[in-house]
């Protein structure tokens, strides 16, 4: 990837509309965020899932019980496209990130840099990456849940849909529920555009109730696929035990 290319994925992370992003994040949990990658750039990063060397893990969600299909996660030697990603995106949700760490009473231990921050991550023992490609065939779905590896947790994260819903495959719609205070809980479903990425939060988010601020839980996860392949690219900002 030359300096050109670098620089327009920033740029393009940079463009977004981060306060209506922050706006949506506040009230639903996640938000769609603009284009991020082309059509190019997003067969060139699902072709790495054919490259075994790239790639510390791979876990069958059949053989776990997390749903249906595969995913990898990443080696610490990350694509050049996913460095640019992650690095361009932690500046943008920092704010949301510590904002929600002050209404709900919570610690924000998170420095300005991304890299003190999984540094910080590295010496409390979560030392491997949680960058991840998923991949799902007809059939194959992925079960509620969160991506919590540790104590060091960010609590924001980004999907990236790699295939164009629609005409690469159909179904396969992004899940989230929320646990409301004294209430049932509340679900969405969400389509990812190709080349889009979708902001959302990896435990819970903040909540006004009549004594402040509280804490409601959600949890993601991925409708059926029924027909075609469905490829995304997970950003992570914490590593994993």
């Amino acid at each position: 990837m030359n300096d050109t290319t670098r620089s327009a994925l920033r740029d393009r992370v940079v463009a977004q509309d981060w306060n209506a992003l922050a706006g949506e994040l506040d009230e639903h949990g996640h938000a769609l965020t603009g284009r991020l990658l082309t059509p190019d750039e997003c067969q060139e990063t699902a072709a790495l899932y054919d490259r075994p060397e790239r790639f510390r893990t791979t876990v069958d969600m059949a053989r776990h019980r997390f749903g249906s299909g595969q995913y990898r996660y990443l080696t610490h030697e990350l694509p050049p496209l996913v460095v640019e990603l992650r690095a361009a995106f932690y500046p943008g949700l920092l704010p949301v990130a510590r904002d929600w760490a002050a209404r709900l009473g919570r610690p924000a231990p998170w420095p300005d840099r991304l890299d003190d921050w999984l540094t910080m991550c590295h010496e409390a023992g979560q030392d491997r990456s949680a960058q991840i490609l998923l991949r799902y065939g007809p059939g194959d779905w992925n079960a509620l849940h969160r991506d919590v590896f540790g104590d060091m947790l960010f609590p924001l994260q980004v999907v990236i849909g790699l295939d164009a819903p629609g005409a690469d495959y159909s179904g396969g719609e992004f899940l989230m529920t929320e646990q409301r205070p004294r209430a049932q809980s509340r679900g969405s479903a969400t389509v990812l555009p190709q080349g889009h990425g979708l902001v959302f939060t990896t435990r819970d988010r903040p909540v006004a109730s009549r004594r402040g601020w509280s804490a409601a839980p959600m949890r993601h996860g991925v409708s059926t696929v029924r027909s075609g392949q469905r490829r995304t690219l997970g950003l992570v900002f914490h590593d994993a035990t």
